[in-house]
């Protein structure tokens, strides 16, 4: 096994580790037995843990995970975040933001994504160690633009739909 493939297998074993601690976390608030609702994050979870995986692990499919991976991370951080917002602290102080809301499982998710993001970067850098940042357009896919405008844009759907359909 050559020094780059052990490198990858490490970063895609993060990801999947990173993504089993968030559903057990998961598991333990929403129990599946206990609402419908709940497999949602139970299928995501799934999703994040086994097949992302296993599609970072072929260069084929590779930019497949980067995307489910980066949307994953966008979407559980907005319903995180309206969880929070929905369920606030009695009062705000940077204690009850550090250690009462969904914060810190927020983090996380931004890590794996970070993580995802290094094993997506690895493959062209590897081939052409030479070769400098890619560049394009800001908005385009992969640049972190691309991530931008959707956190932005799924959210203000997501928000506009939480208050024409509740």
């Amino acid at each position: 096994m050559t020094k780059k493939n052990y490198l990858r297998m490490i970063m895609i074993l993060a990801v999947a580790i990173l993504a089993l601690g968030g559903w057990l976390l998961h598991l333990r608030i929403h129990e599946i037995t206990k609402d419908t609702e709940n497999y949602i994050p139970f299928v995501s979870g799934i999703i994040s843990i086994i097949v992302i995986p296993l599609l970072f692990a072929y260069r084929p499919t590779l930019p497949f995970a980067y995307l489910i991976n980066g949307m994953t991370v966008i979407i559980g951080t907005i319903t995180m975040t309206h969880f929070t917002l929905t369920h606030p602290p009695d009062v705000w102080t940077l204690q009850t933001v550090l250690f009462g809301t969904l914060l810190a499982d927020i983090i996380l998710l931004w890590g794996k994504f970070a993580v995802g993001k290094a094993i997506y970067e690895l493959e062209p850098a590897i081939n052409n160690p030479e070769a400098l940042r890619s560049k394009g357009r800001f908005f385009r896919f992969p640049n972190m633009g691309f991530w931008l405008l959707h956190v932005v844009t799924l959210s203000v759907v997501y928000t506009i739909g939480k208050y024409l359909w509740t």
